[in-house]
């Protein structure tokens, strides 16, 4: 997906050219097919290819994959999956990132959410 969103839109040999490591082509074929088939590309036509485009926008598909990331994992709890992100990452947090970090939450407490 990230080689999509970053395209616009790629065929499957763009799609395994844009991969390191990448699979077969035949591989790369069947996990687009997959990805249509759960909405999450749609093909076109174009000359004798087909040419695979995301259907959400990124950012849409981004809190669709951390609601159902904090649905799966976290019990529904947003404080819960910020303390599993700040106990994986916390050696690597700078303090600018923390300070961004509590103007998000500062922000949020403030708007009521």
């Amino acid at each position: 997906m990230d080689i999509l969103y970053r395209a616009g839109k790629a065929s499957a040999n763009e799609v395994r050219d844009a991969m390191a490591d990448a699979p077969s082509y035949s591989a790369v074929r069947a996990m687009l097919r997959v990805l249509e088939e759960k909405g999450h590309v749609k093909h076109q036509a174009e000359g004798l290819k087909y040419v695979y485009v995301p259907t959400l926008a990124r950012d849409t598909a981004k809190k669709n994959a951390v609601k159902h990331l904090m649905n799966t994992f976290f019990n529904d709890s947003p404080e819960q999956i910020v303390a599993a992100l700040l106990d994986v990452s916390s050696t690597r947090l700078t303090g600018e990132e923390l300070d961004r970090m509590a103007q998000l939450i500062e922000k949020a407490r403030k708007e009521g959410k």
